[in-house]
């Protein structure tokens, strides 16, 4: 999960003096380790808390087979994780194994912060093809898969019985999506069709991989923005904007989008996978909603994934113990008692059914069919230096002061000179 929020201006200033940081770090460390036998402790750093009791699961099912080593669980919430993160590696005292997600993999593993987990008998056929790409850096796998996620339309029976509406189903198009969103809007009540938010893993991303286009190419170096296909999958959210479909940026920046949705204010709103579990726990809408796959464009109904890998820390002062332990993190023994809990969708292949039947309620199918046709999580190797610009430029566009065809290539114009300076 990655929708947060992000300081536009400072970002790059930020992810530059992260690479400093971390590229000073890759130099201290001794990497020594425990010899057999002796009592090992070692940090798991997570950000999870509805997750905590997995881990801690995990982590005593680790100890069972390795009773000299102790895993030490080390929260810290989202908000504060990465800044933590880059402040322990600075310092030497970065946790042993810590989560890891895809737009800050490639900084880390190419400051040498991360050890290749090569030599752990990770079977990549094991884990969706996404995920491994998303973490290996310069040929080397440096984070085993934990879980993923990908991205699916919630939608509100209620609503949808009261316009007499059918539901949401495979083969839905984007012209469905509309039609059905202008069906849904009631300006008397308050009532939109949708949320046009301005996410990128929820909206957009996938909407411009469904009309052909890409947001970056598979080396990371190359900006998507300038194509047409782009355009299009940027113009359907701002045209369900313009259509009053959706309720205006103002208001989504006034209001939570998801906010909308759960006060049934909205008919439909797309989510990703971890969001199951938060609307089943939600007295107000559990009974209501229900989801659906995403409505194609012209190329498909793509959707994004993404998911959190674990990694070793490379100059941890027992580095085998730990590569050991990122990997069983990953494995399918751990991937059975993630599963169990219902929060997020375990990585290893062949485990996900009982994450689907933890909430038989809902058609959580969907988030796993979209593996068949998923396409890979935006990033480079300095991804918060141009997401910055994607937030701010798309910001304008959201909010009709520049047209999507002049944001757009504002955007790749900008997006592509940060990127260039990746490789200087």
């Amino acid at each position: 999960m990655l929708r947060r929020a992000i300081t536009r201006r400072g970002a790059a200033a930020l992810a530059v003096a992260a690479t400093a940081a971390l590229a000073m770090s890759a130099c201290s460390g001794s990497g020594s380790n425990g010899g057999d036998g002796e009592d090992v402790t070692i940090t798991y750093g997570i950000w999870d808390e509805n997750q905590q009791p997995a881990m801690e699961e995990i982590a005593s099912a680790f100890t069972e087979e390795h009773p000299n080593v102790t895993v030490d669980i080390q929260l810290t919430p989202y908000k504060e994780y990465f800044t933590k993160l880059q402040t322990s590696v600075s310092g030497g005292s970065a946790p042993d194994v810590f989560w890891m997600n895809g737009p800050n993999f490639q900084l880390y593993a190419s400051n040498g912060v991360l050890a290749p987990l090569d030599d752990q008998g990770i079977d990549a056929a094991d884990y969706p093809q996404g995920l491994i790409d998303l973490y290996t850096y310069d040929g080397a796998l440096y984070g085993a898969p934990k879980d993923f996620d990908t991205v699916a339309l919630w939608y509100n029976k209620e609503l949808f019985d009261a316009a007499g509406v059918a539901y949401p189903e495979a083969g839905w198009t984007w012209d469905d999506l509309k039609a059905a969103a202008a069906k849904l809007t009631d300006p008397a009540k308050g009532q939109y069709g949708i949320a046009a938010s301005q996410y990128g893993q929820e909206n957009f991303y996938n909407s411009i991989a469904q009309a052909g286009g890409e947001v970056i190419d598979a080396d990371g170096t190359e900006s998507g923005y300038g194509s047409p296909e782009a355009l299009a999958g940027i113009e359907l959210w701002t045209d369900l904007i313009e259509a009053g479909s959706s309720p205006t940026a103002q208001q989504m920046t006034d209001t939570n989008p998801e906010d909308f949705f759960l006060s049934g204010k909205v008919a439909m709103f797309q989510n990703g996978s971890w969001a199951a579990v938060a609307y089943a726990d939600n007295a107000d809408i559990a009974d209501k909603v229900d989801v659906a796959p995403l409505a194609e464009g012209a190329t498909g109904n793509q959707s994004v994934i993404h998911g959190i890998g674990n990694v070793a820390n490379a100059k941890s002062e027992h580095v085998d113990v730990a590569k050991q332990f990122a990997a069983f993190a990953s494995s399918e023994q751990a991937a059975e008692i993630q599963a169990e809990t219902g929060t997020v969708i375990p990585a290893f292949n062949g485990t996900q059914q009982a994450w689907v039947d933890a909430l038989p309620q809902y058609d959580l199918q969907v988030y796993i069919d979209a593996l068949d046709t998923a396409v890979a999580y935006p990033v480079s190797k300095n991804t918060s230096a141009w997401t910055s610009i994607e937030s701010e430029v798309l910001a304008q566009v959201w909010a009709g002061t520049v047209s999507p065809e002049e944001g757009l290539q504002q955007l790749a114009e900008q997006m592509q000179a940060a990127l260039d300076a990746e490789s200087e």
